[in-house]
């Protein structure tokens, strides 16, 4: 009896005892998440430490370098920064001029052109975009010249997710809106669908934005960010948000209106040149050596807010630590394959900027962009619980999504297309760089069955730890499914390297464009 007992003891420690694959994976993790990485803010020196320990690893793993400067690749930034006691915005109704509390009732984006002063009326315009291929326009007839554009966040549920999500970009929607005549956005975020709650969300708005040097880009004059609580401060009594709400949870055009105030606004900025890098590493091809697939995963997080009691450091141990320890140890795995085609590790700083870094190296290769097949991005993949399922975000747009799920299938895990296609998941990360220079991607994520235990571990997880200090190594993390994760993911890479066609945008797909 008792030596049953002993050998039951001892496999149920077996069956909780760590792989050395999970081990040397979490290992990774807990190096770039540390308090001494400081987050990792672009172009911090706790990012300048992790980009120096990730070309070490890819050193070891026997990856060439691949950038122009050894394995880096530099990328030049301008950072902005919000000097908030010098800036102010106002709510002007007739003869009242009410003050909005920065951080309470709004908050400065300073992802824009943004103007040192503005004065500009108030128009609610629906979502605020226009899907021309639907001939859907909520800017028709709208009158949005010189005036500043108020919309909801989210898309009507009757057009292609695919659709809804480009349009939604900030890129997109604010050039139709600046086609309209608008001169600036305020953004009221619908409270039922944010990652991210106002309390958290307000937090971020004294951190930099950053631009990258000598390439123009566009933006609002003012792109102010509304506490949904102080919406209807704002919105006239016969349009109040949990009207506007309704409307939108159950599909109902949103109405188009003037607001009877004006918004002005004082916006002081500080500005400073910031260097930071993408890594890069290459394993080079057998047969097809000038044929690239590219793997990229963001090496950055958002750094510090002392602004904060207490805990100040955002550590971003899954956001974006795992995905960078899951590039690692991919490399590692492959390091004594024969692969056809070549694979360029490529690690970007700046994502958490907007996709800075991945902007640049689409943009800007260091090899000829015609040769690069197809991306496969990795971004917070979310190893909370076992993994049985995974999510491929674009799964239905290119050949990719077959392949790896035929990958996945192979290994009893079940393959699934995005199942929140409105959180716009596939345009919001390193992929969507890709994307617009017409190369196929696909991101991923663990999956989950619609109700069950793991998508409210999943779903907590973003409105607890999403782009919070509680990211960090002491949250709990199911290291076998990350380790899982990493062996299906070189399974992908070596099936999409040999195989015999390149990955194609199918016919069907609303990001063929970008490929024509």
């Amino acid at each position: 009896m008792r030596r049953r007992l002993f050998l039951s003891a001892l496999t149920a420690a077996g069956l909780h005892a760590e792989s050395p694959a999970a081990k040397r994976w979490w290992s990774h993790v807990a190096y770039l998440a540390d308090d001494q990485r400081q987050g990792r803010d672009t172009g911090s020196p706790g990012f300048l430490d992790a980009a120096r320990y990730l070309s070490a690893e890819f050193e070891r793993a026997g990856l060439r370098a691949a950038g122009s400067n050894g394995y880096f690749q530099p990328v030049r930034l301008v950072s902005n920064s919000l000097d908030e006691s010098h800036s102010s915005a106002e709510l002007v109704s007739g003869d009242r001029t009410g003050p909005l509390r920065l951080g309470e009732d709004v908050y400065f984006s300073l992802r824009g052109n943004l103007l040192p002063q503005l004065d500009a009326p108030l128009v609610f315009a629906g979502y605020g975009f226009a899907v021309p291929e639907h001939d859907y326009d909520e800017l028709r007839g709208l009158d949005l010249k010189g005036k500043v554009a108020v919309y909801l966040t989210g898309g009507p549920n009757h057009l292609p997710g695919p659709l809804v999500s480009h349009n939604q970009s900030s890129e997109v929607r604010w050039a139709r809106l600046k086609a309209a005549g608008a001169v600036g956005v305020a953004v009221i975020g619908n409270p039922r669908a944010a990652d991210i709650p106002w309390e958290r969300q307000k937090l971020s708005r004294l951190q930099p934005s950053m631009k990258l040097t000598g390439v123009e880009s566009d933006g609002p004059g003012v792109h102010l960010i509304i506490n949904p609580a102080f919406a209807n401060n704002i919105l006239p009594p016969d349009h109040p948000l949990s009207s506007l709400l309704d409307d939108a949870n159950h599909n109902r055009p949103l109405p188009k209106f003037e607001i009877p105030a004006k918004l002005r606004v004082r916006q002081s900025l500080r500005t400073a040149p910031v260097e930071s890098m993408n890594v890069i590493g290459m394993k080079r091809g057998a047969s097809l050596p000038d044929e690239y697939l590219v793997v990229s995963a963001h090496l950055d997080h958002v750094g510090v807010n002392a602004n904060l009691k207490g805990d100040q450091i955002f550590n971003g141990a899954m956001d974006n630590a795992s995905g960078i320890a899951t590039m690692i140890e991919m490399a590692a795995r492959l390091k004594n394959k024969r692969l056809n085609r070549s694979v360029l590790f490529v690690a970007v700083t700046g994502e958490e900027k907007g996709l800075l870094g991945s902007k640049y190296f689409a943009t800007s290769p260091t090899v000829p962009k015609s040769s690069i097949i197809a991306n496969l991005n990795f971004d917070m993949f979310l190893p909370l619980f076992p993994l049985k399922r995974v999510i491929l975000y674009g799964k239905d747009e290119s050949t990719l999504g077959d392949t790896a799920g035929r990958v996945a299938g192979s290994m009893g895990i079940t393959p699934m297309a995005d199942p929140e296609p409105r959180r716009n998941t596939f345009i919001r990360s390193d992929q969507y760089s890709f994307i617009q220079q017409g190369i196929p991607a696909l991101s991923f994520k663990l999956g989950y069955e619609p109700n069950s235990n793991e998508e409210r571990i999943f779903k907590a997880w973003l409105r607890e730890r999403y782009h919070s200090v509680t990211d960090d190594l002491a949250q709990p993390v199911d290291k076998e499914a990350a380790a899982r994760f990493t062996k299906l993911m070189t399974a992908i890479v070596t099936s999409v390297a040999n195989d015999a066609e390149r990955p194609r945008w199918k016919d069907n797909s609303f990001f063929r464009r970008f490929a024509q």
